[in-house]
């Protein structure tokens, strides 16, 4: 069910690689068979982000036939030089999505800025525009292009399969500065699922009901002070547009 701060959008583009970390230990890439949650959750930061608000990925269609390519690279290697590998992508990939944005409760010091109305049509003149910075398909030398749909427009390639199971793969990470869960405070964590594609449709667990995590550090969440037209890091960097 559509919630009422949701936007849908067509993803689209040439190539893709939703990198399984298992395939990085040898120094190649190995895509899954569909986008994860984590690069989607980028996709939508990439669109319109404050760090008053959290995006939640509510479910994605798959609307072409995954097809893969492998290509030949020369990665800087870290003893120096190049080296050789082999990267094996998505061949034009076309997604519908559907996401919400939470407020980040975790960051109290922002409560000021928690007006729905006004992040949610920031957020629908950013997508309309094609985002406010550029979209990657889980890697920089995948472009992607966004651009408002309704999400059960055209016809999907796995509309009638009734269910399609992927097998274990990667969630996403939780954040130090987003983290529901008490024992994850102050932490970075990975989480994992099990997918089912249902219909072509892909629906998300949200990230603190993923049962399978593993805590991979210990972090700080950087602090934040709301100013007007900017957003400062305690650290002396800065993040500009937090007030519009």
């Amino acid at each position: 069910m559509e919630k009422e701060n949701s936007i849908t959008f067509a993803l689209t583009g040439r190539r893709a690689l939703f990198t399984d970390p298992i395939s990085r230990m040898g120094g190649e890439k190995f895509t899954y068979q569909v986008p994860t949650y984590q690069a989607l959750k980028g996709i939508l930061e990439s669109i319109y982000w404050k760090p008053t608000l959290v995006w939640v990925v509510d479910r994605v269609r798959i609307m072409k036939p995954i097809r893969s390519e492998s290509q030949a690279v020369r990665p800087i290697d870290y003893g120096g030089g190049n080296t050789l590998s082999i990267y094996t992508y998505l061949a034009d990939v076309e997604y519908r999505v559907q996401a919400h944005f939470v407020w980040n409760e975790n960051r109290p010091d922002l409560a000021g800025d928690r007006n729905e109305n006004k992040h949610y049509f920031i957020a629908k003149r950013a997508l309309e525009k094609g985002g406010r910075r550029d979209i990657f398909l889980g890697t920089r030398e995948c472009q992607g292009y966004v651009e408002p749909c309704d999400f059960d427009s055209g016809q999907g390639a796995y509309d009638t399969y009734d269910e399609f199971p992927l097998g274990l793969m990667f969630h996403g990470f939780t954040y130090p500065d987003e983290a529901v869960r008490p024992e994850e405070k102050n932490k970075l964590t990975a989480r994992f699922f099990h997918p089912v594609m249902k219909m072509g449709i892909i629906t998300f667990p949200a990230p603190e009901e993923c049962g399978i995590r593993r805590i991979l550090a210990d972090q700080k969440p950087k602090g934040f002070s709301l100013e007007k037209g900017n957003v400062t890091l305690a650290g002396g960097g800065m993040l500009d547009e937090l007030a519009e």
